[in-house]
């Protein structure tokens, strides 16, 4: 037997309502030229909107992962998905532990300048944009 629709609902809403605050410190990270922060939450961002997606396909709490392409397969939006985001995905994952955590921060920084933290950024709201008119359907 499935979840009752408003424990659905109330968990989809949880997980874009966290991805959205998450675009927001992303930016403000941008602004205060945290680009080590701007690569993690551009991860949590995709990561929570995936984690909603699922919700909504599944009905069921989301695997323990921050593997942003086992979501995606997991979702079941692989043939869907643009390849674009799936581009981006491959590209985010390591930002999500290595920016966190990073033991060769200079490398890091030598990637994730201000141009590429732009780019990687306006990215990830399309991304984010797409999972919620999914979410709509």
């Amino acid at each position: 037997m499935g979840k009752p629709q408003d424990i659905i609902q109330r968990r989809i809403s949880y997980w874009i309502d966290l991805a959205d605050y998450d675009l927001i410190s992303a930016s403000a990270m941008l602004s205060a030229k945290q680009f080590l922060h701007v690569g993690f939450f551009s991860h949590q961002i995709i990561e929570k909107g995936l984690k909603a997606l699922y919700w909504k396909k599944k009905q069921d709490e989301p695997p323990f992962t921050h593997n942003l392409i086992v979501l995606i397969q997991k979702c079941g939006i692989i043939d869907n998905l643009p390849e674009v985001f799936l581009i981006l995905s491959e590209e985010l994952m390591p930002l999500g532990i290595n920016a966190r955590y990073p033991d060769d921060k200079d490398m890091l920084l030598d990637i994730l300048t201000r141009e590429k933290c732009n780019e990687i950024l306006s990215a990830v709201k399309e991304f984010l944009l797409w999972i919620k008119n999914f979410l709509k359907s």
